[in-house]
């Protein structure tokens, strides 16, 4: 076995176990240090004190979804933008240009989307 492939199996075994180390202790704790109170308010749905009534089901408005993707979207763009932003000091080769054209066309587009689709509007 060479040298190389002896830093790789080191590291894997560093991978796997660095995760799992903490799931196992955890485990560890809850089975032999917590105490076991079971009983008829623990077992509830809620711990609070209080009955629970009513359905546990509430209808949530999309729109609050819709807004926030589409400020994610906005948001995560500027992040591809930088790179491009900081080649505007150098040469640029012909594709990086066709390839943020249509990064910003695709932008647009969505952005016209919401736009029709009436996301952009808070109601």
């Amino acid at each position: 076995m060479s040298y190389e492939y002896l830093l790789l199996t080191i590291f894997l075994a560093i991978a796997i176990i660095f995760p799992l180390m903490p799931l196992a202790m955890a485990w560890l704790w809850a089975r032999f240090l917590s105490p076991a109170k079971p009983g008829k308010d623990k077992q509830s749905s809620y711990e609070c004190g209080i009955e629970s009534t009513g359905a546990a089901r509430i209808q949530f408005q999309s729109h609050y979804y819709l807004y926030a993707l589409v400020f994610l979207v906005f948001d995560v763009e500027t992040v591809f933008l930088l790179p491009f932003a900081a080649m505007g000091f150098v040469k640029i080769s012909v594709a990086g240009f066709l390839a943020i054209m249509v990064f910003l066309l695709l932008l647009v587009e969505s952005l016209v989307w919401a736009w029709a689709k009436g996301v952009l509007e808070w109601k």
